[in-house]
């Protein structure tokens, strides 16, 4: 469910990239925070305890009333990928407004990527939520690489609905930004409906998607040179050091909310 202040009129829409281990979810929203104007996003925070880590970032608002006269924040998160982390990924997934499915391409993880997406579907109906209910846009990682697993196999199995997909190359930004304009388009609607009670025509939808995607594009900064994983990237992390998965939860729904009750100056629109 989206955060929302009625008083300051600030709306955060959450959304969650899930898949299996080291499918690239990490890289993806590094690659956002570091290609976003520095005053349109808030700190890249990496939670951990001895054993795993969450990632989590706050895009800040981009666009003034892109939902009726409401500042939206996109709320961007990580969950741990190895399938072991099960109370922690059903943590991170409460109340999320939307899903990024991150795949790997890679033929020998065809069956990572089938047990991930099935624990997916999983965690959501134990949180009530049918999987069909939600916005899920899929991202189809690591298509730089050889021996891919086709792009209609991976629609067969993981996508027989046809919802948006993206090929992408998450390292070299490939895909990343179109992924996030995606979810970002089909969530707008849904929170609007939910959460203010109004359910745009097919000509406002319409409208709605397109000033996601300005947005966005707004918020990028192209010219910006991306700090490779496994360069400096994680000394520009904010770290935090929890015992348990109760305080991460708990630092999690703390940043979710801060922007609400001070919020932090938007950029021209």
């Amino acid at each position: 469910m989206a955060y929302v202040n009625h008083v300051t009129k600030n709306l955060a829409i959450k959304i969650v990239y899930y898949g299996p281990g080291l499918s690239g979810k990490t890289t993806n929203l590094r690659y956002i925070y570091f290609k976003l104007d520095p005053t349109s996003r808030g700190d890249l925070v990496c939670l951990e305890t001895d054993t795993e880590r969450t990632y989590f970032f706050d895009l800040l608002p981009v666009k003034a009333g892109l939902v009726a006269d409401y500042r939206v924040h996109f709320q961007l998160m990580t969950v741990p990928g190895q399938i072991f982390y099960e109370a922690s990924r059903k943590n991170v997934l409460r109340g999320s407004d939307g899903i990024v499915f991150v795949a790997d391409s890679q033929i020998p993880l065809l069956d990572a990527n089938l047990e991930s997406f099935d624990n997916l579907r999983r965690n959501l109906l134990s949180l009530d939520i049918d999987i069909n209910s939600v916005p899920l846009v899929f991202q189809y990682n690591k298509r730089d690489l050889d021996d891919l697993i086709p792009v209609e196999t991976f629609n067969q199995l993981l996508n027989p609905l046809n919802l948006p997909s993206v090929e992408a190359s998450a390292i070299n930004g490939v895909g990343v930004f179109e992924t996030l304009k995606e979810i970002a388009k089909l969530t707008v609607p849904a929170v609007k409906e939910r959460v203010l009670g109004i359910r745009p025509q097919a000509e406002e939808a319409a409208e709605d998607a397109e000033k996601v995607k300005e947005a966005v594009d707004e918020a990028a900064q192209k010219d910006i040179e991306y700090l490779h994983p496994s360069d400096e990237a994680e000394d520009h992390e904010k770290r935090m050091k929890l015992r348990t998965l109760e305080e991460i939860e708990l630092e999690l729904d703390k940043l979710s909310q801060e922007f609400l009750i001070k919020p932090k100056k938007s950029r021209p629109s």
